[in-house]
C-alpha cells in the first residue's frame, strides 16, 4: 500500500468497548422516543442558583431528575436474566461520558455516578468536574472515577473481539450486579447542547434504559394564549423491551417531561 495516498490516524485501546457496545446493542429490542421538552423554566432556576459552592451544569440537574423518576418507575432500569427474571438495583446508577484527549487524540470516557438518586445535583456536577479534571496521560490510565479494575480492562482491550464478547455476555451481562458495577443502570448521554444545529441524537448502548441528550432551540410556542420563544430540548429516550412494557414506559415518560418542564429539584 501506498502510505502516501493516506494518512494514517492511531485510535486509543479504549474505543475497542465503543465497537463491543454497538455489537451488543444490536442484540436489544429497543423502543425508541423522541421528543421536545420545554426547559425554559429549568434554565432560568439553574442560572439564579449559580452562587459560588452551589454551581451546577444542566447535565448534571438532568441527571439528577432522572434517576428520582427511575427510582420511582420499576422496573425501567432493571437487569435481565435468564429467560423469566428481571433484577431491579435499589439505587439507580448513572453512567454518562467526558471527553479527555488521549494520546492527541479526544474520546469519550464512561463515568459511573454512585447512586444518583440519592445525591443532589451539586454533588453530581462535583463528580463530573473531578472526572473532567483526572488526569489521563495514556493508554493504560483510562478509567474515570474511583473503584474501577484498570488491569482488567486493560487485559479486555488487548484480546480479539470475539473473545472478549463472548466473556462479557457469558460472565458479566447475564450478571446483573456485575452489570450494574460496571456500567450502571442507566446512560445519559451528552454531546453539547446549545448550537446552531436542531436536532437529536441516537445513542448505542447495553443499557436497559438509554437516553440521548440533544440540541437546545429557541423555538415558538404558545403559553397561557400568547406566542412565546422558548427552549426546546430534544430527548431520546430508548427503553429495552424485554425488561418493560410500553405503557409502564409512557408513564415514565410522562412523568420525566413533566419533572423537566418544572425544573425540579432547583
Amino acid at each position: 500500500m501506498n502510505n502516501e495516498e493516506f494518512t494514517k490516524i492511531h485510535y486509543p485501546a479504549v474505543r475497542v468497548f465503543t465497537a463491543d457496545t454497538g455489537r451488543i446493542s444490536m442484540e436489544k429490542h429497543y423502543v425508541r422516543s423522541l421528543l421536545e421538552v420545554d426547559v425554559t423554566d429549568a434554565l432560568q432556576k439553574l442560572k439564579q442558583m449559580r452562587v459560588p459552592g452551589r454551581k451546577t451544569s444542566f447535565l448534571a440537574w438532568f441527571i439528577k431528575v432522572t434517576a428520582d423518576t427511575v427510582a420511582q418507575h420499576p422496573p425501567i432500569n432493571g437487569i435481565r436474566k435468564g429467560r423469566n427474571s428481571i433484577w431491579v438495583p435499589r439505587s439507580v446508577d448513572v453512567s454518562t461520558v467526558a471527553e479527555k484527549v488521549i494520546d492527541n487524540m479526544p474520546v469519550p470516557l464512561p463515568l459511573v455516578l454512585r447512586e444518583a438518586n440519592r445525591k443532589s445535583p451539586v454533588q453530581l456536577n462535583d463528580e463530573i468536574q473531578a472526572a473532567v479534571a483526572q488526569p489521563v496521560e495514556h493508554e493504560g490510565n483510562y478509567v474515570l472515577g474511583s473503584g474501577a479494575n484498570r488491569l482488567l480492562l486493560k487485559l479486555g482491550a488487548a484480546i480479539p473481539q470475539g473473545l472478549r464478547l463472548f466473556i462479557m455476555r457469558k460472565f458479566i451481562l447475564n450478571h446483573p450486579k456485575r452489570v450494574n458495577d460496571m456500567m450502571g443502570s442507566v446512560m445519559v448521554t451528552s454531546l453539547g447542547t446549545f448550537g446552531q444545529i436542531s436536532g437529536w441524537i441516537i445513542p448505542t448502548s447495553m443499557h436497559p434504559l438509554s437516553i440521548g441528550i440533544g440540541t437546545i432551540n429557541k423555538k415558538e410556542a404558545l403559553i397561557a394564549g400568547k406566542i412565546e420563544k422558548r427552549s426546546i430540548l430534544h430527548l431520546t429516550l430508548a427503553f429495552d423491551h424485554d425488561v418493560i412494557d410500553g405503557m409502564p414506559a409512557l408513564k415514565f415518560v410522562d412523568d420525566l417531561v413533566s419533572a423537566l418542564e418544572r425544573g425540579a429539584g432547583i
